[in-house]
């Protein structure tokens, strides 16, 4: 075990002995760390948090704070963290509270980067990169492979669904759907990750029935909901990639963010 001797580790904390804790880091007794994971310096881990195996941790990063919340009383919360995520300068990752499930979790493969942060009782799945200045409100849920840019922000209780992209300075009130773009203030879907998908691998016809299935919902003959009903019975059936997106705006309770008019971006071209 590697441990700095101006680091701060008492008695309590469990650190793997493969781990490094470098200068001046400071860990609560509650603390569990995993194998190789690196502290860099100046880094803060704090009340009940666990910390799974290869992640870095840089300088100025505060981890398992108390909330920003005025009813948190202090309750026994915690922070989960999984394996292999890097974490830069000045991240901030809060406990959860009572009023939420009392975990914050991140999940594994992650960048966050400098200054973005995760407020209380966040979800945050696997392979998720977080740009500079991104901030995530309380009780937001962020899928798998999601990224977000620079200086978005998500409102409480928002869900960011599978492999969406948040742009720059987005301003995210409303839940985005699995695949999609989200831009602007108050953010609207810009249309599908056309690049992302075709990047991951997606077929022609994969991606040609997510495409219909997102004119029928966002660009209908009729109301969202009409449409909704249209891409459940026609579409859904025969992909599994529809019937997704479909069960994500279903399962919504804060609504889902509309689309930009028809001619603001096209989202085929998208």
């Amino acid at each position: 075990m590697a441990i700095h001797p101006t680091a701060i580790v008492p008695k309590g904390a469990e650190i793997d002995p493969s781990a490094e804790i470098g200068p001046y880091c400071v860990i609560g007794p509650r603390v569990k760390i995993g194998r190789e994971t690196r502290l860099v310096a100046h880094v803060v881990v704090d009340n009940d948090t666990t910390i799974g195996a290869r992640n870095v941790l840089y300088p100025f990063a505060s981890i398992g704070g108390p909330p920003q919340d005025l009813k948190f009383k202090g309750e026994p919360a915690r922070v989960v963290i999984g394996d292999d995520n890097v974490i830069r300068e000045g991240v901030t990752i809060n406990m959860g509270t009572a009023g939420g499930h009392m975990e914050t979790r991140l999940g594994s493969n992650c960048l966050l980067m400098a200054y973005s942060h995760i407020a209380h009782d966040c979800i945050v799945g696997s392979r998720v990169i977080m740009a500079n200045n991104a901030t995530l409100a309380g009780h937001v849920t962020v899928e798998d492979e999601v990224r977000i840019s620079g200086i978005a922000a998500i409102h409480q209780f928002v869900r960011i669904g599978r492999a969406a992209f948040l742009a720059g300075g987005a301003m995210v009130a409303q839940d985005v759907p699995p695949w999609c773009i989200a831009q602007g203030d108050r953010a609207e879907l810009a249309g599908l990750n056309v690049v992302g998908l075709k990047r991951g691998g997606w077929s022609r016809e994969r991606l040609g029935a997510l495409r219909q299935c997102f004119k029928m919902i966002f660009y209908p003959e009729g109301t969202r909901a009409q449409g909704l009903e249209r891409a459940e019975t026609e579409l859904a059936p025969k992909s599994q990639d529809v019937a997704e997106f479909v069960a994500f705006i279903r399962a919504s309770k804060r609504g889902v963010a509309s689309a930009r008019p028809v001619g603001a971006n096209e989202p085929d071209e998208t």
